[in-house]
């Protein structure tokens, strides 16, 4: 096949042209692949850090409306009313301990960092995005 392609210029010019053309597809889709894998692990990260962020924020909002409860079914009994409520153990109504008051600081600490990377990441993304809007 080369023997042919060498004798004839037009089929060697054509043969040169298509496999500039393929190089410069290949790298298009390299290009593109490596944008969507950014762009998916970004994704990722910022999905995972909003999630994180509803489940801590919806857990300690459950354990405040347990403690009020709590502390409104201890109040009625205290007061000699008649409740239907089960009370709950005294463990709620105690004063948080050190290891909970420690917990609670390092989740905060780790959804704050989570948040800012998730900002960090999604600053990338919307800068990559205006440059490339301004490219075209």
């Amino acid at each position: 096949m080369e023997l042919l392609e060498t004798q004839d210029p037009d089929k060697k010019r054509l043969v040169e042209s298509s496999d500039r053309h393929k190089r410069a597809l290949e790298k298009e889709i390299g290009q593109l692949t490596e944008k969507t894998d950014r762009f998916l692990t970004n994704a990722l990260i910022i999905g995972g850090s909003l999630a994180l962020t509803y489940f801590i924020v919806s857990s300690l909002a459950s354990r405040k409306r347990k403690k009020r409860k709590a502390a409104t079914i201890q109040a009625a009994a205290n007061a000699g009313e008649s409740s239907s409520g089960v009370l709950e153990s005294g463990e709620d109504d105690a004063a948080p301990s050190f290891i909970n008051k420690l917990g609670a600081k390092i989740v905060d600490q780790a959804t704050l960092m989570l948040l800012s990377l998730a900002r960090e990441k999604l600053a990338e993304y919307l800068e990559t995005r205006k440059s490339r809007d301004e490219n075209s």
